[in-house]
């Protein structure tokens, strides 16, 4: 029986994606109309560094996301049934790749992704894409239909609101009650996603643990392939009790693991809301701060892990893009990262901690374990390597931002390092 064939008749959509990614002989990914995960194909192990992230995280990056919006592919999709390639954004980890939408009735379900990492697809294998794309907006549609009723009623009704399937309160609070599930008047989303499936264990001591807490009570978990979503519900006159319910299962959660073990996680916590309909948006915000913490690889604790906390941290990936696009440096960091190398110094990383303590010349000579006079030292050898002005916020605000991106994503650094080769 042929390919087409094959797929046609299939009625699970993980069967129909590895059909689909050995008639292609590329991988492929399956996602809904929200760009969330949905399938993968298992066969390759050519994955770019975006669908990589995309697999962890259940959820395309959503930098990579307002850069097909921009560009109007997400608008092409949307208008047209007909498979539409999309260059590569290597400076993003995003290689070629083929998209096309997968239509139920006429709506948009999803998207099916292949990656050109073996072969670019001939005419012949775009029209295949589009005679098959409609079975998987069909079997998108069952997918939702579906999820989670196994897990019960209590999960499925959650799920469905985090989806935000519910057209109006009245028949999310009539599936509730059938339900028997107690709707939150204060809740926050926090999600616990693992940085590698190789931790997939620490994911069910995870799920063991809060069931076991004293805070069980307060939370509803619902758990995929490679994340824990935690809906928490809070007390209803007590502004923030959600977030200290965050807060504290964080703690214990790192006493329970041990430190070597939680550093697996990426922990993101949505802000608190009182409304229903911003469940959704309580799911995203946490899903942000995970996608966030997966593109720059944060040191321990240095990140925040509350999306009302994330402050610059949430453009680092705009400005990494824009900065690699345009082959843009900065000299001041430059001359500190040559002097640094030649003289064995440590002065891109007195500047950042100094620039994030504001100032101050105790805190900052504590963070880094050298004396105040010490740290004297180094501030005026900066100032005579470079033309910081300490005085000007905005310089100031500007080269802490670029020095996160030096510091915590390998790549950004290297490009210096290779600037340095060239000078």
């Amino acid at each position: 029986m042929e390919a087409k064939e094959l797929i046609l008749q299939a009625e699970d959509i993980h069967k129909a994606t590895e059909l689909i990614s050995s008639k292609l002989g590329n991988p492929v990914i399956i996602e809904n109309k929200n760009f969330e995960l949905i399938s993968y194909s298992s066969t390759f192990d050519k994955f770019d560094q975006t669908q990589q992230k995309t697999i962890l995280s259940k959820k395309c990056p959503i930098f990579i996301i307002d850069r097909l919006k921009k560009e109007g592919i997400v608008h092409r999709l949307e208008k047209h049934s007909d498979p539409i390639r999309v260059q590569p954004m290597e400076e993003l980890g995003f290689h070629q790749r083929v998209v096309i939408a997968a239509k139920y009735l006429g709506n948009t379900m999803g998207y099916i992704w292949i990656q050109e990492s073996r072969h670019l697809l001939q005419n012949e294998e775009l029209a295949f894409l589009e005679e098959i794309s409609p079975h998987l907006g069909n079997l998108i549609n069952d997918a939702y239909a579906r999820v989670n009723v196994k897990k019960g009623k209590k999960e499925e009704v959650l799920w469905r609101l985090l989806q935000h399937e519910y057209g109006s309160e009245s028949q999310l609070r009539h599936d509730a009650s059938l339900a028997k599930l107690t709707l939150p008047e204060r809740f926050t989303v926090a999600v616990y996603s693992i940085t590698s499936p190789h931790y997939k264990p620490i994911l069910d001591h995870l799920e063991r643990l809060v069931h076991d807490s004293r805070l069980h009570a307060n939370i509803y978990t619902l758990k995929t392939e490679y994340q824990m979503i935690l809906v928490l519900y809070g007390k209803v006159d007590k502004p923030f009790s959600t977030l200290e319910l965050a807060r504290n299962l964080t703690e214990k959660v790192k006493e329970q693991t041990g430190e070597e073990q939680f550093y697996n996680f990426l922990i993101g916590v949505g802000k608190e809301y009182t409304s229903l309909h911003q469940m959704r948006k309580s799911f995203l915000e946490a899903l942000e701060v995970i996608e966030t913490a997966n593109f720059i690889s944060p040191r321990p604790e240095s990140m925040p892990r509350e999306f009302a906390q994330l402050g610059i941290y949430r453009y680092l990936p705009t400005l990494y893009e824009k900065n690699t696009s345009k082959d843009y440096y900065s000299d001041d960091l430059l001359s500190l990262i040559k002097n640094d190398a030649a003289k064995q110094t440590d002065l891109l990383r007195t500047l950042e901690v100094f620039l994030a303590n504001d100032g101050k010349g105790k805190q900052t000579a504590n963070e880094l374990f050298i004396h105040p006079n010490t740290l004297n030292y180094r501030i005026k050898k900066i100032q005579e390597l470079t033309s910081i002005d300490f005085n000007d916020f905005n310089m100031k605000v500007y080269l802490y931002t670029e020095l996160l991106l030096l510091n915590n994503v390998d790549a950004y650094y290297q490009r210096y390092i290779d600037a340095l080769k060239g000078i």
